[in-house]
């Protein structure tokens, strides 16, 4: 297991040797625990993180949706979670973004993410 996330911490540091955001294009972040799936939006010119949310919100809102169509997989709530920060970026004037998959492969939860934030407009 510690093997997996050294090799992982590699890949992130070697694509955060070429990724940068700024004020104007915010790197979009994203981290993946076992059952957690977080994002933010983050300024490196000033080091400030501009907009965060994570799946614990969509569970939140997910709560006030119908028994029926509640949210169960994480990729669903991945999904949501992308619509969620393209939304809040929305109403902050922030259209492109530059894309962090932390090392995560672009498949699964880190790609539903990232389709859900394009539904809602995010360009990356």
């Amino acid at each position: 297991m510690l093997e997996k996330q050294n090799k992982r911490q590699k890949r992130h540091k070697r694509v955060r040797s070429k990724i940068f955001g700024t004020a104007s294009r915010p790197r979009f972040c994203v981290f993946r625990s076992l059952n957690h799936t977080y994002a933010q939006l983050i300024d490196d010119e000033k080091g400030k993180t501009l907009i965060s949310a994570s799946d614990a919100e969509i569970k939140k809102i997910s709560s006030k949706i119908p028994e029926g169509k509640k949210l169960g997989q994480k990729s669903k709530k991945s999904y949501e979670l992308g619509r969620l920060i393209a939304q809040k970026a929305t109403q902050k004037k922030l259209e492109n973004v530059v894309f962090d998959r932390s090392g995560y492969k672009y498949h699964g939860r880190i790609k539903a993410l990232a389709e859900g934030a394009r539904a809602e407009g995010l360009k990356f």
